[in-house]
């Protein structure tokens, strides 16, 4: 099956390279290109496409906004494609924020392009784009940034997990891989899979993004404990 892509950035070089990179796939269709957040916007409603690569910062309407209108549309829009955020810096704020809207993931630019064919392909599958080592940057961003948690409803939909699904929601929120996980707990890795789908549909989250957030919020994980 096809996954159908447009690419959102302001450069136009950028838009190019990226589009011949993964044009070059035979699974994957670049479906069109825009320069700013708003005619993404446009362009998504009228292309329908699977996946969208956005850049964080566009003038006339920035990626966060853009993917703020893709993910929550008004009423009688029924597409919703996966929003896959393209930055050049590690962890900001915009990113955060789309990760809270809703996002799969994000991408560094300067990324190996084989790195850049993978996540087309993990955000098109359904699964959040979020490694280790991002996860570990998100965390010390959330520590150095987010106020204290907040210990009310948030906390209280945690009693509806399992000892297992907590310890892995917690082993989550740390940055360890389904593997790692897999390997703390002695578990097979399928297992752990099927652990994190529960967390997700018991706690209405979207993705692995959204739990390790859920997390610290709630108060499972505190910001700097090991």
């Amino acid at each position: 099956m096809t996954t159908r892509v447009i690419i959102v950035d302001d450069q136009a070089m950028v838009r190019a390279g990226f589009a011949a990179l993964l044009a070059a796939q035979s699974d994957i269709d670049v479906v069109g290109d825009a320069p700013d957040g708003a005619q993404g916007v446009e362009l998504s409603r009228r292309t329908h496409p699977d996946v969208v690569l956005m850049d964080v910062r566009m003038p006339e309407m920035d990626g966060l906004e853009a993917a703020r209108q893709l993910l929550d549309p008004p009423p009688g829009v029924v597409h919703r494609p996966k929003v896959l955020m393209l930055t050049t810096f590690d962890v900001d704020d915009y990113v955060y924020e789309a990760l809270r809207a809703g996002a799969s993931g994000f991408l560094l630019k300067d990324a190996p392009p084989a790195d850049l064919i993978s996540a087309v392909r993990v955000v098109a599958a359904g699964e959040a784009l979020l490694a280790p080592s991002v996860t570990r940057r998100l965390i010390a961003d959330f520590a150095r940034q987010r106020p204290a948690p907040r210990k009310d409803r948030t906390a209280l939909r945690l009693n509806g997990l399992t000892p297992r699904e907590t310890e892995v929601l917690e082993l989550i929120a740390r940055g360890l891989s389904n593997q790692e996980i897999a390997e703390s707990l002695v578990l097979a890795e399928q297992t752990v899979k099927t652990h994190i789908g529960r967390v997700l549909a018991k706690l209405e989250l979207r993705d692995r993004a959204q739990a390790v957030i859920f997390a610290y919020e709630s108060g499972l994980v505190s910001p700097g404990a090991n």
